[in-house]
């Protein structure tokens, strides 16, 4: 009983995979056979790096390689063809006309219709082969120019679609072949060795197919990778900006609420109401300051080890303390100097620690990647801001492969364009690297500070 109930089921796994397959083979040769599947023509990046030493003018045409070296090989599948009717005339001449017409079609219309094409040219070939007495008369021999075009548009439509197709047409084209041979009594010892042959070529083409999606996959995965990095670096970048700004929003409220409650004991007889008033301004404060913190806290619990190497206690750094960052830099190899135009004020916090974090991280941008190189910090102070300009010249040695990916100039944006300003980065004429920005300060004059 048992061995009867294993038998049936292996049957029933072996039909199911019987229907699977023959499901497949009619999903890949039958629906759609015909559908417009056009062939795009070639990247300019690709075309650049295959031949570099075309012309610029030149290059647009080079797109289109694929489509002429298939023109090409249609029209000489039909010239070849077409010099076997020498002598042939009447109804016959016009059908093997339209026979060569049709096959040298098939590898042109791989370019638009591919299973299509293939359909066509298994039709030709069977027709040859039907007729193969007749036609070998006027030499159509279905083994001389119509297999080996036959074999060609089945490459192409493997090239063109996925890889199992080449099993299939495999088995559809030497299945059908050989049915009809069996019919038609053609014999041949060709059989064999053109199978043979044939399986060879189409899993070569298919292995190259499934290196190109393979290939094609691993660069789509590389660049979801990259823009997944980037996002999660913009995350951390504005962590850090959201901890920064926290202290310096944090001590301005602190500074209010302090002077909330100290007010009232400032005037003597002072009226309930103006109590209350600064009673609540103190309560706001607070409760302000303590949602700020709880905020922050939401952040940082996101990336725990993002603030790690600073001191969370520590004052966050100004422009008043360059000339340390500067000596730092110094100390480190770069030859730097700095030039500060316009009057010298304080600004909002928020903007001189943004300009300050700017410049330390184009000058450490310039240690790593021009190393040797002499660079220049230019501070302008005008009236609607506070002008940067970073640039370093050429290095003068080779530098050393950096880990990073670019997040520092991320990190430099974010905080431009939090404040409403304008930066840009590229490199100088001369082969160095220059970073300009402005920080726009509102609501602030020429002379007047900000604390």
């Amino acid at each position: 009983m048992n061995e009867t109930t294993q038998t049936q089921s292996t049957l029933r796994s072996e039909a199911r995979i019987a229907r699977g397959a023959v499901n497949r083979l009619r999903q890949d040769l039958f629906v759609g056979a015909f559908a417009f599947r056009p062939l795009p023509p070639l990247a300019d990046a690709k075309v650049s790096r295959w031949v570099p030493w075309l012309p610029q003018k030149i290059r647009g045409w080079a797109r289109w390689l694929p489509h002429s070296a298939v023109g090409f090989f249609s029209a000489c599948v039909f010239l070849g063809t077409f010099g076997m009717m020498y002598g042939v005339g009447g109804l016959r001449g016009v059908l093997t006309f339209g026979l060569c017409a049709l096959l040298a079609a098939t590898p042109m219309l791989t370019l638009f219709r591919p299973v299509g094409a293939y359909w066509l040219s298994l039709g030709a070939f069977i027709v040859t082969l039907i007729g193969a007495s007749y036609f070998d008369t006027y030499g159509m021999d279905p083994w001389g120019a119509v297999f080996p075009t036959h074999l060609a548009v089945m490459t192409l439509v493997v090239l063109r679609t996925r890889p199992r197709l080449a099993v299939e047409m495999w088995v559809v084209t030497f299945g059908l072949g050989a049915v009809v041979s069996l019919f038609d009594g053609f014999e041949s010892s060709n059989w064999p060795p053109v199978a043979v042959f044939s399986a060879v070529v189409l899993v070569s083409a298919a292995a190259v197919r499934a290196w190109r999606e393979e290939r094609r996959q691993v660069v789509e995965t590389q660049t979801v990778t990259q823009e997944e990095r980037s996002r999660r670096t913009l995350l951390e970048e504005r962590a850090t900006i959201a901890r920064e700004l926290h202290d310096v929003v944090a001590h301005h409220m602190s500074v209010i609420a302090i002077q909330a409650e100290a007010a009232p004991y400032r005037v003597e007889n002072t009226p309930p109401e103006l109590a209350t008033s600064f009673a609540t301004i103190r309560e706001n404060a607070v409760a302000a300051l303590t949602e700020l913190r709880r905020i922050l806290g939401v952040v940082r619990s996101e990336d725990p080890d993002a603030f790690v190497e600073s001191d969370p206690e520590a004052p966050q750094p100004t422009l008043a303390t360059l000339d340390a960052l500067l000596t730092s830099v110094r100390g480190a190899g770069l030859t730097v100097e700095a030039v500060i135009t316009g009057a010298a004020r304080p600004l909002p916090q928020g903007v001189e620690l943004s300009a300050y974090r700017i410049v330390q991280e184009a000058l450490s941008n310039a240690l790593r990647h021009s190393p040797g190189a002499e660079a220049r910090v230019e501070i302008s102070y005008v009236l609607g801001g506070i002008g940067l300009r970073i640039v370093n010249g050429v290095p003068s040695r080779l530098a050393k492969p950096s880990p990073g990916a670019g997040h520092g100039m991320l990190g430099m944006r974010e905080r431009v364009q939090m404040l409403g300003g304008e930066m840009t980065a590229d490199h100088t004429e001369e082969g160095g690297f220059e970073v300009v920005a402005f920080l726009p300060v509102a609501g602030t004059k020429a002379g007047e500070g900000t604390a």
